[in-house]
């Protein structure tokens, strides 16, 4: 059998006629060090990762387009695995490979080791050091366990999104190292294998035997990469150790979703950044929302509302130092005086120009595909709110706030006090016509009213009396002309529509679970904004969201309906629909922002922090109301019920 070259590599996992070429979203891997991420397909491909930092331009881009670069450890001539889990407790996955001669496994993790910054600070870093940090390493270990079984490594960056390809030489003597060059990036790989440079990558294949182990480590920083086998072995043990740690803070029920409740709570650690406390939205751009369709967004960015949002989810399972870590970036942020914004840069850049990439095909040929994203301009005035209550939230677990937050907080929320009467551009970020939102309006007295309780705990009465004072006044607009004539909160003053952000009136205290309004609208928004029994977020001919086409439902949506059921006493539906969500989980218990329920297929960018944390508060809302927890007094694990 002739060696592999480059240009058969990308060919080589199409399927059959008919089928698509890509991978389905559901069926990748997510690996993280908490400073970059990437994605393997089932086929042991690395399709996807962005270097030095999660949005940056990519270095493997075939999620995007089938010739834009990937590197792949495997059997050489099988492209479906036997098995893929992670190991338990972590963000390291294996691979298990049955051939027609023997049995395969693979390891893959992306590198954590203690804190490497001992002589000087680091550059990169604002937050307060720990003991473990990144590696900046993506080591690949392969074990025959039985048999033999011929191993093929490919590995074919192309740089920029798939527009510049490297420059390879060896590094010493022998095959064990090698360097890809590209404008300011450089890749160092090493191997106890043997690589031949051939066209744009390297390609290695070796006759494994029942015993025999080899590893690939692909490195991006002067760090030093591994170079033995031994060296390689210790850091996936240390890497392994890391993230035993980590889930070990967490407060888990005994109970049989707590999986999942795991799963989410690493998917979100994964997704955070750890050198500024950024937290993404999700590992990838241009994923469609719609099959083929135009609905493709940068997702790589720290959304305020989505960040805060997790950080309740997190919070909720008993994990907090990623809270602290997240307000410190806001107070970064809004340092000199500057006006919080929808969303960042993982660095806490405050400009992400949008534009396409024409010469990426697309996944499965969805255009155009889009870096950056322009809603960075948008005016959305829930992200006031969900600040606010995620920082009153974990104050009073601590009794205490960081002084120099105060006075970034108390911009937050005179902000709210001066442009909740305004239309803005909502939760979901509509590029139609800026509209008066009843969701914007309910997060603008969010805003108020968790800062009159923070202002009462800190002694500031007048600030405590002047923000109640206005948070009641949008009360009662929000409850006199945000209804309709079936006592149902609407999705913007003066139409019918409904929208499934008002699940979270109850999720947020705007009103008691009890109340006839309250439930008018959920059980309204599960009878009427629902396809199969999952929820949409509205219907695209009732809003004007500026986007031509369909789109599936929202799973953030569906959690939330979960919760919302719960809280207004009906613990049987929600329960069904919290067991059906699951079964929709990824073979590896991910998911991405949207579902199709004629399919089953997740659509948009994966993994979603949106949905793990809306999850994380359903299942948890389940479990304890199964506990015979009192309805409408959901508390997360480390802290009694929200007042």
């Amino acid at each position: 059998m002739d060696e592999m070259t480059s240009d058969q590599y990308t060919s080589m996992p199409r399927p059959a006629t008919g089928r698509s070429p890509f991978p389905p979203i559901a069926d990748f891997a997510f690996l993280s060090d908490c400073e970059t991420n990437c994605l393997i397909a089932p086929s042991g491909a690395v399709e996807w990762m962005c270097l030095p930092r999660p949005d940056a331009p990519s270095v493997f881009t075939a999620l995007l387009d089938r010739g834009a670069g990937a590197f792949r450890i495997g059997p050489y001539d099988e492209m479906v695995p036997a098995a893929r889990r992670y190991l338990p407790g972590s963000l390291m996955l294996e691979t298990t490979w049955q051939t027609r001669t023997g049995w395969l496994l693979v390891r893959d993790a992306l590198c954590m080791g203690p804190w490497h910054n001992v002589d000087e600070r680091s550059r990169t870093h604002r937050r307060s050091p720990t003991d473990f940090d990144a590696e900046h390493c993506l080591l690949r270990m392969v074990k025959c366990v039985s048999g033999a079984v011929d191993v093929s490594m490919t590995c074919e960056p192309v740089f920029d999104y798939g527009r510049v390809e490297p420059t390879w030489r060896y590094e010493g003597a022998g095959y064990g190292e090698v360097v890809a060059t590209a404008e300011d990036i450089s890749l160092r790989l090493t191997t106890d294998m043997r690589p031949g440079i051939e066209g744009r990558g390297l390609n290695a294949r070796t006759r494994m035997v029942e015993g025999e182990t080899h590893y690939v480590a692909l490195a991006w920083s002067p760090l030093p990469p591994p170079r033995t086998p031994s060296e390689a072995t210790e850091r996936m043990r240390r890497t392994s150790e890391y993230w035993r740690q980590w889930i070990t803070l967490g407060d888990f029920p005994d109970h049989p979703w707590r999986s999942y409740l795991q799963r989410s709570a690493l998917t979100l650690k994964g997704l955070t950044y750890a050198p500024t406390g950024a937290l993404l939205a999700a590992a990838t751009t241009s994923l469609p929302e719609t099959p083929h369709g135009e609905r493709n967004w940068d997702y790589r960015y720290a959304w305020v509302r989505d960040s805060t949002f997790a950080l309740w989810g997190l919070y909720t399972l008993g994990f907090d130092r990623e809270a602290n870590d997240f307000f410190y970036f806001i107070s970064d942020a809004c340092r000199d005086g500057h006006e919080l914004q929808v969303m960042y840069g993982v660095g806490g850049e405050r400009e992400l120009d949008e534009q396409s990439l024409p010469h990426l095909a697309g996944y499965e040929n969805a255009v155009p595909v889009r870096v950056g994203n322009a809603a960075y301009k948008q005016k959305q005035h829930d992200v006031w709110g969900a600040v606010l209550d995620s920082v009153y939230l974990h104050a009073r677990s601590r009794a205490q706030l960081p002084e120099s937050l105060w006075p970034v907080l108390k911009r937050q929320v005179d902000y709210a006090a001066q442009h909740w009467e305004e239309p803005d551009r909502g939760i979901w970020e509509v590029r139609g016509e800026p509209q008066h939102f009843v969701s914007s309006k309910l997060m603008c007295w969010v805003a108020l009213d968790r800062g009159a309780k923070l202002a009462r705990m800190y002694d500031e009465p007048e600030y405590a009396a002047k923000w109640q004072t206005l948070a009641d006044q949008i009360h009662a607009e929000i409850c006199t002309t945000g209804v309709d004539e079936r006592g149902v909160f609407v999705q913007r003053y003066g139409a019918q529509a409904l929208d499934a952000s008002l699940l979270l009136m109850p999720l947020m205290r705007f009103l008691p679970p009890d109340d006839p309004r309250v439930r008018a609208t959920v059980l309204a928004i599960a009878d009427e904004l629902t396809v199969d029994g999952l929820v949409l977020r509205y219907r695209v001919e009732e809003t004007d969201d500026g986007l031509a086409g369909e789109e599936g439902t929202f799973t953030i949506c569906s959690f939330w309906l979960v919760s919302a059921l719960v809280e207004i006493g009906e613990l049987d539906q929600a329960r069904k629909l919290c067991e059906r969500l699951l079964a929709y989980a990824s073979p590896l218990e991910l998911y991405a922002e949207e579902i199709d329920t004629y399919s089953g297929r997740h659509l948009g960018n994966f993994p979603q922090a949106f949905t793990h944390l809306a999850l994380i508060n359903a299942v948890m809302h389940v479990i304890q109301a199964e506990q015979n927890s009192a309805v409408g007094s959901f508390a997360p694990a480390n802290q009694p019920a929200r007042g």
